[in-house]
């Protein structure tokens, strides 16, 4: 492809930081750039390479990977790299390599130099600096919110794809989002305009309906970075859309995430979403532990580690779920995977074995249910190759209770809430921590917001499951100590799942029973129940800071198991804590034995 001067001028006219330097000294950084055609597959560069100047995407896309050979980010148009090494001693500190067809403008390295000297736009940008943090990289631990472009730019379904453009253009940025009634209905991005437009030679008149991705992914504000990183390189996206239900709050792009490294989770996600076999994605699973390890030692909170290691079978789900597709053909009528337990709430450990079941739509025939059982073996059996072990209740969807259509699920949660009995009790406390996982889902979203419903407004159901809440009580003993296991294997130690995170998970889900709350996360119903008025602020304040404590000194403890050369589980020995970590750990006990006596007495915790 042959650009000329005015179409590289052009380019850089759009592009932070060139747009801010003015245009005799852009023309003159136009005119020493040189176009470099690189075909998918092959180096731009390899680490510890002298860098001849930086990259910018101008069509294409390139993966980054780090020293040790750990994918950063995938770069599409408008994107640029090289910059660290130049800046440093100019020698690559990563590697690039085009993942299709790419071509790229370099700036030699004298004139990057001089735009860098000369224009403080330009040192702004470039300059990505930042102190050594002990905690590991910020995109991590921080929240969407805090680095999403807050004023995201749409348009509506009619707007026509030339008028899209101009906007685009006219504000610098590589998308615009789709609204119809103020509900994201699309995203259109330049790729979409390149490859799906311009390409195909579409008039110009052509509305971005026809080209738009419908229904694109979303996530929350209070997502966190890993979670944008992961959904991007496993669906190979440079755009996500940040919504609150179907409100539209903001937009993050691959250019949002190209100051911050990405974490060794994102390693194990990327190579996950490129597995053939449930075999390859267990050597992957098998470095789950060390990823534990690190994430422990470096500091980051409980709910941030739970999180990242729950994306990883997330991501591996879904991988099977395509596998299975593949040998077996598209399914017959829509479906949904969800997954309950610990990965429904994304709370995952290093222990876990797999909870999932599946809900059909009502058009399948019983003809066609064979093939939603040979997926469900599928995709049951490749988890416990990953190491995610059969559930030893069968609560799977290889069960043939738990693999059915969609009026057969309502039924389950009608039957449980109007006689609610001990099995409906324990069935129910698994089932309404369900989460979407893979296949269409849509067919969870009214299923979900009726039972709440339903559920809510039988007080009886709710007294059960309050009294069934209250079964799994904190380890305290009588005089100031712990009551741990008195026989077996684990004697004399404390169950931290148990009776240590469990009772809280309980709690969580008694408040999100009441309110009606849709989150499924423990931290986040609970943090969704203080909002509603449903626990003090107090309250809330006291049993999060429980919570906290005791899922991180879960983790801590099989974190030093892994050390050590042993499998983490879930029972530490008392004697492993300091006489003020006893005391904390204690105390935290005593809050939640409150909280649960609070709610048993029907007063929520709003004393």
């Amino acid at each position: 492809m042959t650009l000329s001067l005015t179409d590289i001028s052009g380019f850089l006219t759009g592009l932070h930081p060139y747009d801010g330097i003015p245009t005799p000294e852009r023309t003159a950084i136009a005119e020493a750039i040189q176009v470099r055609e690189v075909p998918a597959g092959q180096t731009v560069y390899a680490h510890g390479a002298p860098l001849e100047g930086i990259y910018i995407v101008y069509s294409g896309a390139v993966e980054v990977l780090d020293a040790n050979g750990i994918p950063v980010s995938i770069l599409g148009p408008r994107n640029s790299f090289a910059e660290r090494g130049l800046l440093r001693d100019g020698l690559a500190v990563t590697t690039a390599t085009a993942s299709e067809d790419t071509i790229l403008l370099m700036v030699p390295k004298e004139q990057f130099a001089e735009m860098v000297h000369d224009h403080k736009v330009a040192r702004r940008f470039f300059d990505r600096s930042r102190a050594p943090s002990a905690r590991g990289s910020d995109l991590a631990t921080s929240r969407v919110e805090t680095f999403m472009a807050r004023d995201p730019k749409f348009c509506a379904p009619g707007t026509t794809i030339q008028n899209a453009a101009r906007e685009m253009r006219d504000h610098h940025i590589s998308c615009l989002c789709v609204l119809e009634n103020d509900a994201l209905v699309g995203l259109i991005t330049q790729r979409d305009l390149t490859e799906k437009a311009l390409a195909e030679g579409l008039p110009v008149s052509t509305s971005v309906s026809a080209i738009m991705t419908r229904n694109p992914i979303t996530l929350e504000p209070t997502a966190i970075g890993s979670d944008v990183l992961h959904a991007m390189m496993e669906r190979r996206i440079g755009h996500i859309p940040i919504a609150v239900g179907q409100t539209l709050v903001g937009v993050v792009t691959q250019t949002d995430l190209t100051r911050f490294q990405a974490v060794s989770s994102a390693e194990l996600v990327a190579e996950v979403a490129a597995s053939k076999t449930a075999e390859e994605m267990a050597t992957v699973t098998a470095r789950i532990p060390k990823l534990l390890v690190q994430l422990v030692g470096a500091g980051n909170r409980h709910e941030v580690v739970t999180r990242l290691i729950t994306d990883v079978a997330d991501t591996v789900t879904r991988r099977l779920l395509a596998l299975a597709e593949e040998t077996f053909g598209p399914a017959p009528v829509p479906y949904l995977w969800a997954a309950c337990g610990s990965q429904g709430r994304q709370e995952q450990t290093g222990v876990s074995d797999q909870d999932n079941c599946l809900i059909i739509d009502d058009a399948v025939t019983p003809e066609q249910m064979p093939y939603f059982q040979q997926l469900a073996q599928f995709v049951s059996d490749g988890l416990n190759t990953c190491g995610y072990v059969y559930c030893p209740g069968d609560m799977m969807a290889t069960a043939d209770r738990w693999c059915q259509p969609m009026h057969v699920w309502r039924s389950y949660f009608r039957n449980w809430i109007e006689k609610p009995s001990t099995e409906a009790q324990m069935l129910a406390s698994v089932m309404f921590d369900l989460r979407p996982i893979g296949g269409t889902t849509a067919l969870f979203d009214q299923l979900q917001q009726d039972t709440l419903k339903a559920a809510a407004g039988n007080s009886i159901f709710v007294a059960h499951m309050i009294s069934n809440a209250l079964k799994h009580h904190p380890p305290l003993g009588l005089i100031r100590g712990f009551a741990t296991i008195r026989s077996g294997e684990h004697k004399n130690r404390l169950d931290l799942k148990h009776n240590g995170v469990v009772p809280i998970v309980d709690l969580g889900r008694i408040y999100a029973l009441q309110g009606q709350l849709t989150q499924v996360n423990t931290r986040a119903r609970i943090e969704a129940a203080a909002g509603q008025g449903l626990i003090s602020p107090s309250g809330a304040r006291e049993l999060l800071d429980a919570y906290d404590l005791i899922a991180e000194t879960r983790l801590q403890h099989q974190a030093a198991l892994v050390k050590i050369g042993e499998a983490p589980d879930n029972f530490m020995a008392p004697s492993a804590l300091s006489d003020l970590e006893r005391s904390h750990l204690r105390d935290a006990f005593v809050v939640v034995k409150g909280m649960q006596a609070a709610v048993g007495h029907g007063k929520g915790a709003l004393g």
